[in-house]
């Protein structure tokens, strides 16, 4: 038993939440996920079940899709519904025109400083903890690439904007930088991930509902990455963590090497005639995969 499956995380449940209770589910400590969603965030986790967890980092995982419901007049310290106000403004009476406006100067490749409230590790401590201490400490920008706003709905003081984006990038930050840059403030007041590289919301499952029927086999989600078909002779190399001939990809890039099936036995990088393995499935998949 191992792929992936996709999960639409329910309003106020974290990620680990989720993880927790599909191992209940599924009778495995061998649950992982991609990359976290805030509680107050709904949408889209990809997981990964059983032997699966090893291959989450070859997973095409970018660019991640947001639906973002911004909240004007209002600043808070979280840059979401949840903190504190720190300050309120009057909203411009053409407001529309002035995000419009502005929507232009968040997109591309920019730095962007995290939130507080965020899950980054500043000489090991999450500077949410520091933040709930009422602490403030330097934080390093990171580079993220933002490929489109599009506005999709707008109404008085509220805005619902589809971002396209880089893994890494904070929507709650993004929120209050167009605030910022409008004048009159802007906090995050719902969020919902409906894409994650090529996976998509649809038929994604709730996690007290979800069953193995919708698990994704490796094979069709490391899609497009390239595939090797091996030998009987290279099954056993590859199972062994040896190296077998490079004829498909250049230095530096990854294959899967499958089975006569199709199946995925292990994920090889390029390096120069051959291809090494560096993500095995363990013995006990292998064998069932065979």
């Amino acid at each position: 038993m191992f792929g992936i499956i996709l999960i639409d995380k329910p309003l106020e449940m974290t990620s680990h939440d989720v993880v927790a209770i599909l191992r209940g589910r599924f009778k495995t400590k061998r649950i992982g996920h991609s990359g976290t969603l805030d509680p107050m965030a709904t949408g889209l986790l990809v997981i990964a079940v059983g032997p699966a967890t090893r291959f989450l980092q070859f997973l095409p995982l970018e660019p991640k899709v947001y639906q973002a419901e911004l909240h004007f007049g209002r600043t808070t310290a979280s840059y979401d519904q949840e903190g504190e106000t720190v300050e309120e403004k009057p909203v411009p009476a053409d407001l529309r025109a002035r995000l419009e406006a502005v929507i232009p100067q968040f997109m591309g490749a920019q730095a962007q400083l995290p939130p507080m409230f965020s899950a980054v590790k500043v000489n090991g401590q999450p500077l949410y903890k520091l933040a709930r201490k009422g602490e403030e400490i330097e934080r390093k920008t990171r580079e993220i690439h933002i490929e489109r706003i599009d506005l999709l709905e707008f109404n008085d003081d509220k805005a619902v904007i589809e971002v396209e984006c880089s893994g890494g990038t904070y929507i709650r930050t993004l929120a209050h930088d167009i605030g910022q840059a409008i004048g009159c403030g802007a906090y995050l007041s719902n969020l919902v991930r409906t894409q994650v590289g090529e996976f998509t919301l649809e038929g994604a499952q709730n996690p007290k509902e979800a069953t193995l029927d919708g698990l994704i086999p490796l094979a069709e989600a490391l899609h497009p990455m390239p595939s090797r078909e091996l030998s009987e002779t290279e099954l056993f190399r590859v199972r062994n963590g040896n190296p077998v001939a490079n004829t498909i990809i250049e230095d530096g890039h990854y294959c899967m090497l499958v089975d006569s099936g199709g199946r995925v036995m292990a994920v090889a990088r390029g390096e120069g005639t051959v291809l090494q393995p560096e993500c095995v499935l363990p013995t006990e998949a292998f064998d069932a995969a065979l």
